[in-house]
C-alpha cells in the first residue's frame, strides 16, 4: 500500500481538523442563535404578560372585559405576530376575549391553569412555531380567569433558516480556503526539508564534507539539522580514521613483506651453503612473528570495537588483576633490578582479560622504558564516581607535543627504536579501545627527563 507525501497527509490533516471546526463553530452559532431567539420571546411574552395584569387589576371585571376590552386590545392590536384569549375559570365559562386570527382554545386543555407563568411551544396548521404563555390572573373584584398569549415566531424561524442557508452557501468556500491555507502553510512549513534531501544526495564516502544550515529553521527542524550535522561529522571523522588506519596499516606491512621478499630473493639469486639459508628463515621467521602480532593486534581491536565485547562484564577486582600482571613480567623487570610496588584496590565492571591486556601493555611500556634499577609503581585509588589505576615509572619520558597521539594506532614517538624492540604500534591503542568499552578512559602525563605516569580511569557504575 503505497502512501501519500507528508505535505498531502499534514494538508488534509490540517483541512479536516479546519472543516471539523469550522462546522462546530457554525452549530454553535446555531444553538445560541437558537437559544437567544427563545430567551427574547420568552422575555416579550413574560413583559406583555405583566401589563395584561395590570390592566386587568385596574377595575376591569368580566363584563366590562367582553364589553370594553379597549385597554387590553391596545396591548396587542399592532403587533401582528401576538395572540390574546381570556377565559373564565368556570366550567361552563365562555371566551371572554379573543383577539388575533390564530385560534387558541385548543390549547387551552394543554395548560394546568397555574398562578406562576407557564409556556408551550407548539406548531399552527402551517408549520410555524409558536411560543404560547399561560398564567391565572385576579380581577379587581377578586374573580380569577385564564389569560393565555401567544406569540407567532415565524419572523425567527425565518431569521434561522436564513442563517442556515448562508451557512451552507459559505461553508464550502470557506472550506476551499481552509485547504488551500492549509497545504500552502505545509508547503511552507516543509520546504526546509528539501534542503536536507539535497544535501542527503551529495553525501558520499568521498565527499562528506556538505552540511545542514541551520540559520532561519524553525526549532524541531534545527535540532535534527544539528543531529544531521553531527552525524555527517561522526561519519567523516570515521571515514578519516578507517582511511588513515589503511594507509598506516598497509605502510606498517609494506616494510616486513618488502623485508620477506627481499631477503628471499638475494638468497634465491645464487647457490649458498646451509648455514646461510637458515640464517635467512630464522630472519624471516622473526619478520613473520612481527606480522603474525599485528594481526593478532588486529583482530583484537575487532573484537573489543563490538558492543558485543561487554556481555563478559562482572565484578573484577583491579588490585588482584595487578598482580597477576606483575608475576607475569617478574622475570623482565627482574633483568633490569625494577622493583615492582602496588597499592590500593577497588571493585569495577569490566572483563577480567581485557584489564589484564591493558595492564600488560602499560607495564611492558614501563619496564621497557625505565632505566635500571628503579622503581615503578602502581596505585589504584577512587574517588567520586571513578576509580583509577595508575602506572608511574621514571625515565626519559615523552616530549608535550607527541601525549596527544600516543593512543593513535601505529604511532610511535621513535620509529626505528620500536620496531627494533618488536612493537607493533597498536598497544596503547589497544587500551584505549579497552577503556572505551568499559565507558573509561586513559590518559598520560609525562615529565621529559623525569616520569612518565599513564591512568586506567573507570567509572564505579558503567551507564547503561
Amino acid at each position: 500500500m503505497r502512501t501519500g507525501s507528508l505535505s498531502m497527509r499534514l494538508g488534509l490533516t490540517v483541512s479536516l481538523m479546519g472543516a471539523g471546526l469550522v462546522l462546530l463553530l457554525a452549530t454553535l452559532a446555531y444553538v445560541a442563535l437558537t437559544h437567544e431567539l427563545e430567551k427574547l420571546a420568552r422575555k416579550n411574552l413574560e413583559s406583555k404578560m405583566e401589563q395584561i395584569q395590570h390592566s386587568l387589576a385596574q377595575g376591569l371585571d368580566a363584563n366590562r372585559i367582553r364589553a370594553r376590552p379597549h385597554s387590553l386590545m391596545d396591548l396587542v392590536i399592532g403587533h401582528d405576530n401576538f395572540y390574546l384569549t381570556i377565559v373564565g375559570t368556570a366550567p361552563d365559562e365562555s371566551v371572554l376575549l379573543s383577539i388575533g386570527a390564530k385560534p387558541q382554545e385548543p390549547l387551552l386543555t394543554d395548560f394546568t391553569p397555574k398562578e406562576t407563568l407557564g409556556y408551550l411551544n407548539w406548531a399552527d396548521s402551517n408549520g410555524n412555531q409558536v411560543l404560547s404563555a399561560s398564567s391565572l390572573m385576579r380581577l379587581a373584584n377578586g374573580e380569577r380567569v385564564r389569560v393565555l398569549l401567544s406569540l407567532d415566531r415565524m419572523d425567527d424561524q425565518a431569521l434561522l433558516s436564513a442563517y442556515l442557508r448562508a451557512t451552507l452557501i459559505a461553508l464550502p468556500m470557506l472550506l476551499i480556503l481552509i485547504g488551500m491555507g492549509a497545504w500552502w502553510l505545509v508547503q511552507r512549513g516543509l520546504a526546509p526539508l528539501k534542503q536536507f534531501s539535497h544535501v542527503a544526495a551529495k553525501v558520499t564516502t568521498q565527499d562528506l564534507t556538505h552540511r545542514l544550515s541551520v540559520d532561519n529553521l524553525p526549532h524541531e527542524l534545527g535540532e535534527l539539522a544539528h543531529g544531521f550535522n553531527v552525524m555527517l561529522d561522526r561519519l567523516d571523522a570515521g571515514v578519516q580514521q578507517l582511511s588513515q588506519f589503511s594507509d598506516d596499516l598497509a605502510h606498517e606491512m609494506r616494510a616486513p613483506l618488502t623485508n620477506l621478499m627481499g631477503k628471499a630473493q638475494v638468497t634465491l639469486s645464487r647457490q649458498r651453503p646451509p648455514e646461510e639459508y637458515k640464517a635467512v628463515l630464522e630472519s624471516n621467521t622473526e619478520e613473520l612473528e612481527r606480522l603474525a602480532r599485528i594481526v593478532s593486534d588486529m583482530l583484537f581491536l575487532a573484537q573489543v570495537s563490538h558492543p558485543a565485547a561487554r556481555g563478559s562484564f562482572s565484578q573484577v577486582s583491579l588490585a588482584d588483576e595487578a598482580h597477576r600482571v606483575m608475576d607475569l613480567f617478574a622475570l623482565s623487570a627482574e633483568d633490569k633490578q625494577l622493583t615492582l610496588t602496588l597499592s590500593g584496590d577497588a571493585q569495577v565492571q569490566g572483563d577480567r582479560l581485557m584489564i589484564q591486556r591493558a595492564l600488560s601493555n602499560l607495564l611492558s611500556n614501563a619496564i621497557r622504558h625505565s632505566p635500571a634499577q628503579s622503581h615503578i609503581s602502581m596505585l589504584v585509588e577512587a574517588y567520586g564516581n571513578q576509580v583509577a589505576l595508575s602506572v608511574s615509572n621514571p625515565g626519559p619520558g615523552i616530549e608535550a607535543q607527541h601525549l596527544p597521539h600516543l593512543f593513535e594506532r601505529f604511532y610511535r614517538v621513535d620509529s626505528s627504536r620500536a620496531r627494533a624492540e618488536g612493537g607493533t604500534g597498536l598497544g596503547l591503542a589497544i587500551v584505549q579501545s579497552i577503556m572505551a568499552l568499559h565507558q573509561g578512559q586513559a590518559d598520560v602525563r609525562s615529565l621529559p627527563g623525569g616520569f612518565t605516569l599513564f591512568r586506567l580511569v573507570f567509572p564505579r557504575v558503567l551507564p547503561e
